[in-house]
């Protein structure tokens, strides 16, 4: 067997970890999602202007702290405009656009943040031992250094 294959066993693990990410990420997008109506993009847009440039960023470092492309992105401000959670107003000084959370994004991601907290706890948190927690933050320090991860929507 080459060297850079995975045996059976290995496969295994990576399906586990995987499918396990992915049910309960799921879970807490599906009862953000019927709650609050935003999507997980919503979310992570919404989030990150709060968090990350205090109401407001450059288009393009939203769309780097999401690791979306700049079509992506363009995309879903959009529809974001639309049911004016944000909008995008050009940079005096460069090419740039500034995308600013309005205040019914504000609100929408106030409401929101309690729903996916309590979500989080419900699906991931309360099925932990403190040996879980040691175990999965040791992992989380060992891999993260092998990657260019951002905080990655939905913040969740």
């Amino acid at each position: 067997m080459d060297k850079n294959e995975l045996n059976e066993e290995e496969m295994r693990i990576w399906h586990m970890w995987k499918g396990s990410f992915q049910s309960i990420f799921g879970r807490v997008i599906k009862e953000m999602s019927e709650h609050t109506g935003l999507s997980e993009g919503d979310y992570g847009v919404l989030d990150r202007l709060d968090l990350l440039g205090n109401g407001s960023l450059r288009q393009q470092e939203l769309a780097d702290s999401m690791n979306w492309d700049k079509s992506r992105l363009s995309h879903h401000l959009t529809r974001m405009e639309k049911r004016r959670l944000v909008m995008r107003k050009p940079l005096d000084t460069d090419r740039g656009v500034q995308v600013v959370i309005t205040p019914a994004g504000k609100s929408a991601l106030d409401d929101a943040r309690p729903i996916v907290s309590k979500a989080i706890r419900k699906h991931f948190l309360d099925q932990l031992t403190d040996q879980d927690v040691e175990s999965i933050t040791k992992l989380a320090e060992r891999t993260k250094s092998g990657s260019s991860a951002s905080c990655e929507a939905p913040s969740t």
